[in-house]
C-alpha cells in the first residue's frame, strides 16, 4: 500500500476511534490478545525465520535475545495488551475546571493524539505494545520495524487485525510499513500530513536520523547507557548482586548497566569480587570484560584498559566499563557528562547521598539501592510501554497511556461576547 494511503487511512481510523468508549476499546483489546494466542504457531514460524537470517548475518547476541520469541514471550506479548486493558483509560478525563469572573468555565479535557507513528529496530514485541498502548488511548499507529525483523512484526499485525475484526473494529487502527527501503523510512518522517507524532525506539543512529530528517513532532526514546555508583560504605554485598542483574539479566535491553562508578576507598575490596561475579562465575560464554580505568586495573590486572570512549558507549554486550572516583560529587560530575538521561543508580548507606545523587543526577529514573533494570512500564505500574523518553518536553521516563495523550480546552458559556 502507498504511505500516503496508509496515512489517510490511519487518519480516517484515528477519527473512529476517538467515538469508542473505554468497554468498546477493551473488547478490541481482548481480541486482539486472543488472536495472538491463536495465532501463536504463525508468529514463532515466522520469527524464527528472522533469527536464522540474522543469526547468518552475525548479528550481536544480544540483538538476537530482542529480536528472538519464545511461546512464553508471545504470551507475554499478549497479558500485556490484556494488561492495558485492565488500565483506567485517560481519555476523556476532564480537569482543573474552573469558573471565570466572566461566568465562564474553562478546563481541560484528556484527548488522543491521533495518529502515532513508531520507527524501531528489530524487538517484534514492541510492535504488539505499541498496537495496545495506542489503541487504548484511541489513537491509530502506523509501525515501520527493522527489516531483520519483518516477517515476525507481518504475522503479529495479521493477528492484532483479526482481532480487532472479530471485535468489530476497523484493522487500520494498526497498519505496518511492509519495507526496508531507507526512502520509504524517510518519506514516513515528512508524513506530517497525516502523522501527528512519531517515536523512534532503537540505538543512537536510528533516534538521531529521526530527530534530523523527521518534519513531524518527535519523542525521543533514547539509548541507555546507564550506570551503577557504588558508594564509600555501601553495601558490597548489595552491589554485587544488584551489578550483577543490572549488567547481566538482559544484555540487549537499554535499562541494562553499561558503566560502573565506584568510590576509591571501596575499589580494592570490591573489585576483586566484582572479577569473580561478573566473570568467574558465570557460565561460559556470559562472562563480563570489564573495562577498567588505570587504577581499577592496577588493583585487578585482569581488567582491561578503558580509554575514552568507554565511559560513553551503550555495549549492548558482555561488556562493562569501570571509573574510580574520589567523592560522590566526581561521581555525579561523571555520570552527568557521560550518561543518556535515562536510568542511574546508587548503592549507599548514607540518606544524604541517597539525596544527593537524586537531587543532581541528570536522568529520567534515578534510583537509591536498585537495579536499573526496573525503567519499564510494567514494573513502573503503566502496563506495556511505548518506549523510555529521555527528553523532558511533552513525557519522560517509561511512557504509559496518559504519554499517548494530549489535552484540549473545553469552555462552557451562556452567552458571554468578549468587550
Amino acid at each position: 500500500m502507498e504511505l500516503t494511503e496508509m496515512g489517510r487511512r490511519a487518519k480516517t481510523a484515528a477519527a473512529y476511534l476517538n467515538t469508542l468508549g473505554t468497554t468498546a476499546k477493551n473488547e478490541g483489546l481482548r481480541q486482539a490478545a486472543q488472536a495472538l494466542l491463536d495465532g501463536q504457531e504463525e508468529i514463532l514460524k515466522a520469527n524464527q525465520a528472522d533469527v536464522a537470517q540474522a543469526r547468518e548475518r552475525g548479528m550481536n547476541p544480544g540483538l538476537v535475545d530482542r529480536l528472538m520469541l519464545t511461546a512464553d514471550r508471545v504470551k507475554a506479548m499478549a497479558d500485556g495488551i490484556l494488561e492495558v486493558a485492565a488500565l483506567e483509560d485517560p481519555v476523556g478525563e476532564v480537569t482543573q475546571m474552573k469558573p471565570r469572573p466572566n461566568g465562564m468555565m474553562i478546563g481541560k479535557k484528556r484527548v488522543p493524539l491521533g495518529v502515532v507513528g513508531i520507527i524501531y529496530e528489530a524487538r517484534p514485541n514492541v510492535t504488539a505494545d505499541a498496537f495496545g498502548l495506542c489503541f487504548k488511548t484511541g489513537n491509530a499507529v502506523i509501525l515501520k520495524g527493522g527489516s531483520d525483523a519483518l516477517l515476525s512484526n507481518r504475522a503479529i499485525v495479521q493477528q492484532l487485525k483479526k482481532g480487532l475484526l472479530k471485535a468489530g473494529i476497523t484493522e487500520d487502527a494498526v497498519q505496518l510499513i511492509e519495507t526496508g527501503d531507507r526512502q520509504v523510512t524517510r518519506q514516513f518522517m515528512r508524513l506530517n500530513q497525516y502523522v501527528d507524532v512519531l517515536i523512534p525506539r532503537g540505538g543512537a543512529g536510528l533516534i538521531r536520523t529521526v530527530v534530523e530528517n523527521s518534519t513531524v513532532p518527535v519523542i525521543e526514546t533514547g539509548t541507555g547507557n546507564c550506570h551503577i555508583y557504588v558508594d564509600e560504605g555501601a553495601d558490597l554485598a548489595m552491589a554485587l548482586d544488584i551489578v550483577e542483574n543490572a549488567k547481566t539479566q538482559r544484555i540487549g535491553v537499554c535499562n541494562a548497566c553499561e558503566s560502573l562508578v565506584v568510590h576509591r576507598n571501596e575499589a580494592a575490596v570490591f573489585l576483586p569480587r566484582l572479577q569473580k561475579r561478573l566473570w568467574n562465575e558465570q557460565p561460559e560464554g556470559k562472562q563480563v570484560e570489564i573495562r577498567g580505568d588505570e587504577d581499577a586495573c592496577r588493583i585487578v590486572p585482569e581488567f582491561k584498559q578503558a580509554d575514552e570512549a568507554d565511559w560513553g558507549t551503550e555495549y549492548l554486550d558482555y561488556i562493562l566499563s569501570v571509573k574510580l572516583v574520589d567523592s560522590l560529587e566526581d561521581a555525579i560530575g561523571h555520570i552527568n557528562t557521560y550518561n543518556t538521561g535515562h536510568s542511574e543508580s546508587i548503592i549507599t548507606n548514607n540518606y544524604s547521598h541517597a539525596q544527593q545523587f537524586l537531587d543532581q543526577v541528570d536522568a529520567a529514573a534515578v534510583y537509591v539501592n536498585a537495579s536499573t533494570r526496573f525503567t519499564d512500564g510494567n514494573e513502573f505500574g503503566f502496563g506495556a510501554e511505548i518506549g523510555i523518553s529521555t527528553q523532558k518536553l511533552h513525557a519522560r521516563g517509561p511512557m504509559g497511556l496518559e504519554a499517548l495523550t494530549t489535552t484540549k480546552y473545553i469552555i462552557y458559556g451562556n452567552g458571554q461576547v468578549r468587550n
